[in-house]
């Protein structure tokens, strides 16, 4: 089973009503953990979720996608604490712009969710909120390691918050102690620019040289980790890149027509790698340092087809994998 842990959230997307600036919250189910499990799911792993859902009834409507999908909910009584909301805008290009207001995602124990863990597992997921918090990081630290102990490869994807993080210098130290542990990761451009520079950035506040120069700067700080194999960094429209001490490669995007927003792009992105690596029998702590460059690039493709279907839609709404298949097919 594939598990993944952190947040679900519903995702209040600004939509404008007319030209006077009013705009309108459209409810949408999401939450990066969240997508990536249903888009692993549709894409035909047995996946499992592991995040507190609320007994209100946002919370009943976060099940209904996961149930749709086939993704089995790890923790099955639901808590007290109201649904986490996301609010979210979007500048000029259609990136989504996030902020987040906590609750149901931080309703756990850290018994709870280790007796909640299967036995045995391909792989455990670390979400993007589960660093944030000291007290809720150590929890999430002790599953992980029991994760890995059943036989779990660790992957992560930060998706770095700095509105969300108080004291940004011990997030990143809390952060850094599950880059220690796990053994692949995917990060933003926007991820790693927000590492350099403490607070929240856009691509397009860097030069190029000083784009090239913070990729290769953390590419080579994450790769020499004792554990770490895989470091995926993406870019937006101008698509992604994978290195590993055996090889590097990139991919364009995937064009998304009609094009909806890139709510859950990164998130499906992540799931089509974790998908194309376990089908190849790369999805292994050994097996991850070893990728050339040529198996880089197929990785990246695949990943780039199922993020670009995503686009698609408004929302995050990945696709199965017989349209991934179809997609790959006729391009």
């Amino acid at each position: 089973m594939f598990v993944v842990g952190g947040e679900s959230l519903i995702d209040l997307i600004s939509e404008p009503v007319g030209a006077d600036g009013v705009i309108r919250l459209v409810a949408h189910q999401g939450g990066s953990p969240y997508n990536c499990a249903i888009a692993l799911s549709k894409l035909g792993n047995e996946t499992g979720f592991m995040c507190p859902i609320s007994a209100d009834g946002l919370g009943t409507y976060l099940l209904g996608p996961l149930a749709a999908a086939g993704v089995k909910p790890l923790l099955g009584e639901r808590v007290s604490a109201y649904t986490t909301l996301a609010v979210v805008t979007f500048d000029e290009k259609k990136s989504a712009q996030y902020g987040f207001y906590r609750n149901a995602d931080r309703a756990f124990t850290r018994e709870g969710m280790i007796a909640a863990l299967p036995e045995r597992l391909e792989v455990f997921q670390v979400g993007g909120f589960c660093p944030i918090d000291p007290v809720d990081a150590e929890a999430w630290m002790a599953v992980a390691r029991e994760a890995a102990s059943r036989g779990a490869t660790l992957s992560m994807d930060p998706n770095v918050r700095p509105s969300l993080v108080p004291d940004f210098a011990g997030y990143k130290a809390r952060l850094g102690e599950f880059l220690d542990i796990v053994n692949l990761v995917k990060v933003s451009i926007e991820d790693l620019g927000a590492l350099e520079r403490n607070r929240a950035v856009k691509a397009s506040d860097f030069s190029a040289e000083e784009t090239e120069a913070i990729v290769a700067k953390y590419v080579d700080e994450f790769l020499r980790r004792s554990n770490m194999g895989l470091v995926i960094v993406t870019f937006g429209d101008e698509g992604s890149r994978a290195f590993t001490r055996a090889g590097s490669a990139k991919a364009e995007i995937f064009p998304a027509v009609p094009f909806g927003d890139t709510v859950g792009a990164g998130d499906s992105l992540m799931a089509g790698v974790l998908t194309w690596l376990n089908e190849r029998g790369a999805l292994r702590p050994a097996m991850l340092s070893t990728l050339d460059s040529g198996a880089l690039g197929e990785m990246l493709r695949f990943g780039a087809v199922v993020a670009g279907l995503n686009c698609q839609h408004v929302g995050c709404v990945p696709p199965t994998r017989p349209e991934v298949d179809a997609a790959l097919a006729s391009a």
